[in-house]
């Protein structure tokens, strides 16, 4: 197949734009902390608020919906991942506490709201039957991307002796690059209906909401604690912590087009029934783990079951009217993200009376998830969106 027709197919716009993504996040992601204390004079203070405001785009990503009142959806994404570039590129340039600011939250708000727009172009551009299969690739395209800009950092800082300026302005000029080339290069292509542009929450949804939400919730306790877990009570150095990272990368661009074929295969209820055990599971043996070679384990594993979140995305694509997909992208990323706002703060303070029960709250969250998936029917469609529908009818 030649490159032009390539270019006619929207599962490769998604796979440009899957690796788009990592350029900058990837870079920002991994001289931040290094930047902020060497460049800026951090403390913990000025780091947490940083975080804070990092999540708060993500957050409002229910706006991107208001865009679209301006935008086509692949215009979107094409200015969401010039502004994802051009905050990393000048985060190097304005070592501030303002300035880091700044630049984290511009940063941030492209980085978002090109995930929102990749979420609702997947819904609308694959069919329900390849959905999984191709954002299995997608997260696989992303994690290859991210491995490369680690191993990359690692030789630009080690052996090249490059600027931290000099990092964030490649890393951002990538990002931006693929921007370009995806506007110029790919037609706009159609979906399966014109997309609605006000906020729409459908009370037939409601099981994907309560799903979604309590995903971010875990996300959160994992993002934020697993870490720190490893750190404080094993003694983990950021050297080990990069190991770890390097390890999930490559597991999940290896594992996650097999997690996707696996929820074709499976169906969306089997997928997520098996998730939510294996992160109670995971969730427990966090609270009371005193081996660390059980606890690099259990983080391992626990960052392989992100990729199993394809199944609620292939549930809702079944149940949703073509139509709501990009407003009920923007609401789910902010469904996600409340509880990004708010458990850190909660769970820190519960943290310092006990880390074991931050994780087993994330085992309560999981439980709850694994009650609610039972209502999910086998061949979820649109009318027979959870087993009560039909129970009640």
């Amino acid at each position: 197949m030649s490159l032009q027709q390539r270019l006619q197919q929207p599962e490769m716009l998604l796979y440009v734009m899957a690796a788009a993504v990592p350029l900058s996040f990837a870079s920002w992601r991994a001289l931040i902390n290094n930047f902020a204390i060497e460049q800026a004079s951090f403390s913990g203070i000025e780091m947490g608020i940083l975080q804070s405001l990092r999540e708060v785009p993500g957050f409002l990503a229910f706006a991107v919906v208001f865009l679209l009142l301006l935008f086509r959806e692949q215009t979107l994404a094409t200015l969401s991942l010039i502004l994802l570039g051009l905050g990393t590129a000048i985060t190097g340039y304005m070592p501030s506490v303002m300035g880091l600011y700044f630049t984290t939250v511009l940063m941030s708000v492209g980085f978002h709201y090109a995930e929102t727009v990749q979420q609702s172009l997947s819904l609308q551009l694959i069919h329900k039957d390849n959905l999984p299969i191709v954002m299995g690739k997608q997260m696989a395209v992303g994690s290859f991307v991210g491995l490369f800009v680690f191993a990359a950092v690692y030789i630009f800082i080690e052996y090249l002796n490059f600027s931290y300026q000099t990092i964030y302005l490649l890393g951002g000029l990538g990002t931006i690059f693929i921007a370009l080339f995806i506007y110029k290069a790919f037609p706009h292509f159609k979906g399966e209906s014109e997309q609605h542009k006000k906020l729409i929450l459908r009370k037939n949804y409601w099981l994907y909401y309560l799903l979604t939400f309590l995903a971010g919730a875990r996300r959160q306790i994992f993002v934020v604690f697993a870490g720190f877990l490893m750190v404080e009570k094993f003694n983990f150095s950021a050297a080990e912590i990069s190991i770890l990272f390097l390890i999930n990368g490559s597991l999940t661009m290896f594992l996650a087009p097999k997690i996707g074929h696996l929820v074709k295969f499976w169906g969306e209820k089997k997928a997520l029934t098996f998730e939510y055990i294996g992160l109670i599971i995971i969730f427990t043996s966090y609270a009371f783990v005193d081996n660390v070679l059980f606890a690099s384990l259990l983080y391992i594993l626990d960052h392989v079951f992100f990729a199993m979140a394809i199944a609620l995305k292939s549930y809702f694509k079944k149940i949703a009217n073509p139509a709501d997909f990009a407003s009920t992208a923007g609401v789910a990323f902010s469904i996600n993200h409340i509880a990004a706002v708010i458990l850190p703060f909660v769970l820190g303070f519960l943290w310092i009376l006990s880390p074991s029960l931050v994780f087993l709250t994330g085992t309560a969250f999981a439980i709850l998830s694994l009650t609610l998936s039972q209502l999910v029917p086998k061949s979820p469609e649109q009318g027979f969106e959870t087993t009560l529908v039909r129970q009640n009818s």
